[in-house]
């Protein structure tokens, strides 16, 4: 029996749809593969296109250039640590600045108090005004600014000795760069009776944060001065009396055996495994070294100077 129709009219059987030659062209290969300097995927690509459009276009526009702080600029130093240990150490300070909603410990709180009770004004600040304030180091919600320095001119040092009726004694640094090492020369030079430290404007280190905290607060009572020309101020210097003694492992006299440390004196003091440039040793009166053992190359410019430092006063008693 005949089964019933759909009612529905049934659909053409033709030929199936092909793939238009797609197949047979995706196994016939994509050739060699390119060299790494043409790859799209090139990881240095991007970077050497775009030192060369800005060797010809220069830099682009909109992009901020990085910041430097200039030396009439005050300083901000962030961290609980470093701050608190400013504060403790009596480092001058214009404002404290405090993040909303920082995790008041022990060391906010001890750092606030002391700030409170030495005037220092305390500023609530939002974090991002924090990050720019601290150039975007870890400063952990607290920031401490630190006005610049005035230094000193290098005549001022000379007088000062000689107001205090004083043999003139005063510490120049060659290549010091390390503000810490600034600080601990500043510490010696106040302990053994010099009257101030000279400093080269440009390649050296500056009074700074550092240089406060590694003073133990003894920058602030001895001036340091700021030399546009240090071998100029050297001679200045021989000029208005003073002698001055270099200090370099090379040399064949000890500084124990200088006589001239009884007279006005600049102590001069080299950067560590440099030692002193050439220009600053020819405008020395005699170069001298501290007698150590050969396994010790060299010694700190910090420890340098105080060993020096202790010889001449031991000598001017």
């Amino acid at each position: 029996m005949a089964g019933r129709a759909s009612g529905k009219p049934s659909k053409k059987q033709g030929p199936s749809r092909g793939s238009g030659g797609k197949v047979k062209r995706s196994l016939e290969g994509r050739g060699a593969t390119p060299p790494a300097h043409m790859r799209h995927w090139y990881k240095d690509k991007a970077r050497a296109e775009r030192i060369e459009r800005e060797a010809v276009q220069g830099p682009r526009q909109g992009r901020p250039a990085p910041r430097t702080r200039k030396d009439d600029a005050p300083e901000v130093i962030g961290g609980r640590n470093p701050v608190l240990e400013a504060l403790r150490a009596g480092v001058p300070a214009n404002a404290m600045y405090v993040a909303q909603r920082v995790d008041n410990d022990d060391r906010v709180r001890e750092a606030i108090k002391l700030a409170a009770d030495r005037g220092i004004a305390l500023l609530e600040v939002s974090r991002d005004r924090l990050d720019r304030l601290t150039e975007s180091s870890v400063h952990q919600g607290v920031g401490l600014q630190i006005p610049p320095y005035e230094y000193a001119h290098p005549d001022q040092l000379v007088e000062r000795a000689r107001d205090a009726a004083e043999v003139p004694l005063i510490v120049a640094l060659d290549g010091v760069t390390d503000p810490r090492n600034l600080g601990a020369i500043a510490r010696s030079a106040t302990a053994f009776g010099a009257h101030g430290l000279l400093v080269p404007s440009r390649r050296s280190a500056g009074v700074t944060a550092g240089a406060w905290k590694t003073s133990a607060g003894t920058l602030a009572t001895l001036p340091v001065a700021r030399a546009a020309n240090l071998t100029q101020t050297l001679q200045a210097y021989r000029e208005d009396g003073l002698f001055v003694v270099g200090l370099d492992g090379t040399a064949s006299v000890d500084i124990a055996d200088v006589d001239l440390v009884t007279e006005p004196l600049v102590v001069v003091v080299g950067s560590e495994g440099k030692g002193l440039s050439r220009l600053v040793r020819e405008a020395c009166d005699q170069v001298a070294r501290i007698p150590m053992n050969a396994a010790a190359e060299s010694l700190n410019a910090g420890v340098a100077a105080g060993i020096t430092l202790y010889e001449v006063a031991r000598r001017r008693r």
